[in-house]
């Protein structure tokens, strides 16, 4: 075992995707859809496979495998399948459809994705994922997704960040809530027809793995508190990503990374979990006691200006007071060629830099105003106040109700937050962990959008996974079963199980005196502040030397009400709150080592003479997959976790610092 770097982690033997085939990259799905081994149907009755999380990833690939005839177990830990947190994607959906004949192509799709990423994501996974995106607008439109069209009944699309053309198919601001709707009626004919079983109000907190493979996992009920064992023949981790390590985000409050946590701790490796998406345009933090950020449509940016004052003494006027002339409308001063619709790592960091020059707009939360304008006076004068509520008019509503504002008359405050995660678990081409058996997609993955995703490409990455590529690959594994049973009294099964009862006493017993929260905002303070929008080698030093100190407190000062045999939402948060802990200990490493910039990873000493980020190819052109390690301190641990290097090749795409200017 090799020695520890900077007293934080090992490096291992490098790591390789070894699943995908040689040759053209535009036949290369198509040759692993033949090569892949073939299961009958008389066969797939006598197999089973647990997927966890039913959003559009775990229901899409719920009702793909029930209707090919395999048994499946579906668990979420909502009330019902259509509260999964794809239900708040607002924007739109990608697809290489060019029905504008404005140049677009599978291509031109794969090679914005790749730069969009900054060049950090493996140039087959991105390629397969625009190859499919075309098939997955035919079948939500065969589902009866009500995508908008135009007058003349066509399919209609908008731009999103990053791109120079309009490939966005959407339902006005409720993209995800129409698609999710799709999915689970797909899932539910499915539950119907006997051959999925699903588990609401279930959390998973153990994956099972028997003689080195996955056989299944231990669940919550979180009504009765009872423990759950539950076996298969493979299992499917769709429970999306862990943007709430931050307290703040986007995310739906209940959204966590214990089920990808968990198996991380059991051998699957997770890659670049430093890569964190903080999106452009949300509603401003109003106060400290608050506990949730909302999420402003990307799309806004279509027609919608994002302007500063150009003089600190105009912050507090009235927008509408401004005279166009003290107006500064950055992006587009910026970047001439893409203006407000460059990607969102960028929009971010240029808007924290007008706010850090003091411009920032809006209240005053601590000593800062953190706000920028989102203005549609030009749209409104241009399409008309009817046309502007046509498309965005949801939007509009929902941002007057949280704000007061109306944006008809007063433009939006925006500012960036936490909203979603490139990192994940690391995977091959099948979608498979290193883990035999242990499928992971969606959010869950690492795999598609490398240090920064587009706009509009996570319902495509989690409706192609679910769909398409999961049910071409897990047949694969699958055809060498039907598998040996499993008891429940197996060894490994019996250790699992107790692995959580114990935790779960554990956290019971501690009686301390701080709340749950308290720990979790302490933690999302930490990150966001040394492991956000901008790192440092310093800052990040100190947040690892912070995590365990509070990780430590935690264990030994938490209080958490209850007991464990009822609902208990306390106990709930706080054995979500313990894998977080972990989780931003090992994020920040994975930062710290990683000395370059490259999309939503931004190092202060990596960057250009005009403060763009830049990446450093020469020694971090890699994907970086982390393998759990952890030296015990009684109850807390300090991580050791073990590098292995994935490096990532370039034969289609011409590798260079991206520009959008």
């Amino acid at each position: 075992m090799s020695d520890l770097i900077q007293d934080l982690y090992r490096e291992g033997e490098p790591i390789a995707d070894t699943k995908c085939p040689d040759g053209p990259i535009e036949n290369r799905w198509t040759e692993a859809k033949f090569e892949n081994k073939l299961v009958n149907p008389s066969n797939r009755r006598k197999l089973s496979v647990i997927i966890v999380g039913t959003g559009l990833a775990g229901g899409a690939a719920a009702a793909t495998l029930g209707e090919a005839g395999y048994h499946v177990k579906s668990f979420c830990y909502q009330d019902s399948p259509r509260r999964a947190h794809s239900i708040a994607a607002q924007g739109g959906i990608n697809a290489a459809k060019n029905y504008n004949d404005d140049g677009d192509s599978t291509y031109r799709l794969f090679y914005d994705t790749v730069k969009g990423g900054d060049y950090r994501s493996r140039e087959t996974n991105v390629y397969r994922l625009a190859e499919v995106s075309t098939a997955i607008i035919d079948q939500c439109v065969a589902q009866g997704v009500p995508f908008a069209r135009e007058y003349g009944g066509l399919l209609d699309n908008r731009s999103f960040g990053g791109v120079q053309v309009a490939r966005t198919f959407y339902a006005r601001g409720q993209t995800g809530q129409q698609l999710l709707i799709g999915a689970y009626q797909a899932m539910e004919r499915q539950v119907t027809a006997g051959t999925v079983e699903a588990f609401t109000r279930h959390e998973m907190l153990e994956v099972i793995v028997v003689d080195g493979r996955a056989r299944g996992i231990i669940a919550r009920d979180m009504v009765t508190g009872e423990i759950e064992t539950h076996l298969a023949d493979a299992v499917v981790l769709a429970s999306g990503g862990y943007g709430n390590v931050y307290f703040l985000s986007t995310n739906a409050m209940g959204c966590n990374v214990t089920a990808t946590w968990r198996a991380h701790r059991k051998g699957a490796f997770f890659g670049n979990p430093c890569y964190t998406q903080i999106h452009p345009t949300c509603i401003p933090v109003s106060g400290e006691h608050q506990a949730k950020l909302t999420l402003m449509s990307e799309s806004l940016r279509n027609d919608g200006r994002i302007w500063v004052p150009k003089n600190r003494d105009d912050c507090d006027k009235d927008p509408r007071d401004i005279p166009e002339e003290d107006r500064d409308y950055y992006l587009e001063r910026i970047y001439p060629a893409f203006g407000n619709l460059v990607p969102r790592d960028i929009a971010s960091r240029q808007a924290k830099a007008m706010c850090d020059d003091g411009r920032g707009v809006g209240p005053k939360v601590g000593d800062f105003r953190r706000g920028v304008y989102l203005d549609f006076a030009d749209a409104m004068e241009r399409l008309s106040r009817d046309q502007v509520a046509a498309k965005y008019g949801n939007l509009f509503d929902m941002y007057q109700r949280i704000t007061g504002e109306s944006p008809y008359d007063v433009p939006m405050r925006i500012y960036p937050a936490v909203h979603y995660t490139m990192g994940g678990l690391w995977v091959d081409y099948d979608l498979e962990t290193t883990i035999p058996g242990l499928f992971a997609a969606g959010e869950a993955n690492f795999s598609d959008h490398g240090a920064n995703r587009l706009g509009a490409s996570s319902l495509m990455q989690c409706l192609a996974d679910g769909y398409f590529v999961l049910p071409n690959t897990i047949r694969d594994y699958l055809a060498s079963g039907p598998f040996e049973k499993v008891d429940e009294q197996h060894e490994a099964v019996v250790e699992a199980r107790a692995e959580v009862t114990g935790r779960i006493e554990k956290l019971l017993s501690i009686n301390g005196e701080r709340s749950v929260d308290s720990f979790h905002r302490e933690l999302g303070h930490i990150m966001w502040e040394y492991c956000g929008m901008e790192r440092s080698e310093e800052g990040l030093n100190k947040a690892i030397d912070l995590i365990r100190s509070l990780r430590a407190e935690f264990w030994r000062n938490v209080r958490v009400l209850g007991s464990a045999d009822t609902l208990n939402q306390s106990l709930e948060k706080a054995g979500r709150v313990v894998d977080f802990l972990e989780l931003g200990e090992l994020m920040c490493i994975d930062a710290l080592h990683r000395r370059e910039s490259c999309g939503g990873h931004f190092r202060s000493e990596s960057q250009t003479e005009d403060g763009e980020a830049l990446r450093d190819d020469d020694n971090f052109a890699y994907v970086a997959a982390w393998e759990f390690g952890a030296d015990r301190d009684g109850d807390d641990v300090a991580l050791t976790p073990t590098l292995h290097k994935e490096d990532l090749v370039y034969n289609f795409i011409e590798l260079k610092q991206r520009s959008y200017k």
